[in-house]
């Protein structure tokens, strides 16, 4: 197996570093921290392909980027869920999630003042790749709580088998690599 995977994506390449998941499984990973124009041009892409929105909900931490230069882009205001509770957060909500990347439980919250925002609001939830849908269903699950309409849930990939769900908007298919 290679040590790199080739993706072409919103209209230029990038060759993603391989890592293990397990005995059994490699991913390719796809990480915007520092790359603008990837960035930029995914955060383009994914405007072009989703419906009117009034909030973008991101989940904290690699799909930030993202969610700002769409928010940038849109001129709509994102909110991020975050993996712990800060003490500005007022009444927080928590759910708790295991993605493929962190390979463990964890807490994402997200307090009234942002929370509250969304209340009869149209929202976006991004992300930067959709794998398993673990992390999708936590924040679904938290715009739910102050009663956001979700209007559409996109990643500028997605991973393995979540490139056949029909629930979701993505610009590429990520392959899983097992051993």
């Amino acid at each position: 197996m290679s040590e790199t995977y080739k993706l072409s994506i919103a209209g230029i390449e990038r060759e993603l570093k391989m890592f293990p998941v397990s005995d059994k499984l490699d991913i390719a990973a796809f990480i915007l921290f520092g790359d603008v124009e990837l960035t930029e041009k995914c955060a383009t892409a994914l405007i072009e392909k989703c419906p009117e929105f009034d909030y973008i909900v991101t989940p904290e931490a690699k799909s930030i980027p993202l969610a700002y230069e769409m928010s940038k882009q849109s001129g709509k205001k994102y909110i991020v869920v975050r993996k712990g509770v800060k003490v500005y957060m007022d009444d927080p909500i928590k759910v708790t999630v295991t993605s493929i990347t962190t390979q463990k439980e964890q807490s994402l919250y997200l307090g009234r003042e942002d929370g509250d925002l969304l209340n009869g609001k149209r929202v976006l939830i991004v992300d930067d790749v959709i794998s398993t849908g673990e992390s999708l269903e936590a924040v679904k699950k938290i715009v739910k709580e102050f009663n956001g309409n979700i209007v559409g849930c996109c990643a500028p990939l997605a991973e393995g088998d979540s490139s056949e769900r029909e629930d979701i908007i993505y610009l590429e298919k990520l392959p899983l690599f097992f051993k």
